[in-house]
């Protein structure tokens, strides 16, 4: 292991880690926004929406981000549409995130019981009190872990886009390999990036779910 050559690429793995989440946490905060709307259209029932937003779970989470990142890159500008680089890796994030959010949201909206929301409803809330102030306050802290690891799985997707021409830690380590064939030094690098970044979302996702399964424990 040639620790002179791993001082001094560090700088290049740092930036490189840098530009890898912010790309990440674009593509999470958008995603978590598109599963959201999502997950209420199914839950809710919405004519026409629904079988939409169905359709494009089942495209979204039967299709590797690899090809959907493929499609954008190269597909679409031979259609007329011009996609940065960056645009197509937070697109094809958020496309591929918003699918797994809304499954998860989905199925924590579903976990409120029907007794409390006819129990709302039978002291004169309204549809939209009923969502604000019954519905959602139980289904997002239900839905926290599930959420958490959503984001997790969603970071390491990011490694793939390196296939257009992102400088991302997947792409800088490929580089150093070609460059130096350093493969040990490349590849450790690699890992231990990816598990900074990963490790305190797992922290806080063990917190959450502790803090959860308390406070359901406490209710009861």
């Amino acid at each position: 292991m040639d620790f002179t050559f791993i001082k001094k690429v560090i700088p290049m793995y740092a930036e490189a880690a840098l530009f890898t989440f912010q790309l990440a946490l674009a593509g999470i905060l958008l995603s978590f926004i598109l599963g959201l709307v999502c997950a209420l259209i199914k839950y809710f029932k919405i004519p026409v929406f629904r079988r939409i937003v169905g359709a494009y779970i089942e495209l979204s989470r039967n299709t590797p981000l690899l090809i959907q990142l493929f499609f954008l890159y190269f597909a679409f500008p031979r259609m007329g549409i011009k996609l940065s680089s960056v645009q197509c890796a937070v697109i094809g994030l958020t496309f591929l995130g918003g699918s797994y959010m809304e499954e998860t949201f989905r199925s924590a909206l579903e976990s409120v019981s029907k007794i409390q929301v006819e129990s709302a409803q039978c002291i004169g809330l309204t549809s939209r009190q009923v969502t604000q102030y019954v519905i959602l306050p139980q289904a997002i802290s239900v839905s926290i872990p599930g959420f958490c690891a959503n984001v997790m799985f969603l970071i390491k997707e990011t490694s793939v886009f390196s296939a257009v021409a992102l400088a991302d830690l997947m792409y800088v380590a490929k580089d150093l390999i070609g460059l130096y064939y350093k493969t040990d030094e490349a590849l450790t690098l690699l890992c231990i990036s990816y598990f900074l970044l990963l490790l305190p979302i797992s922290v806080i996702a063990s917190f959450a779910e502790r803090r959860l399964r308390y406070a359901q424990f406490g209710s009861r």
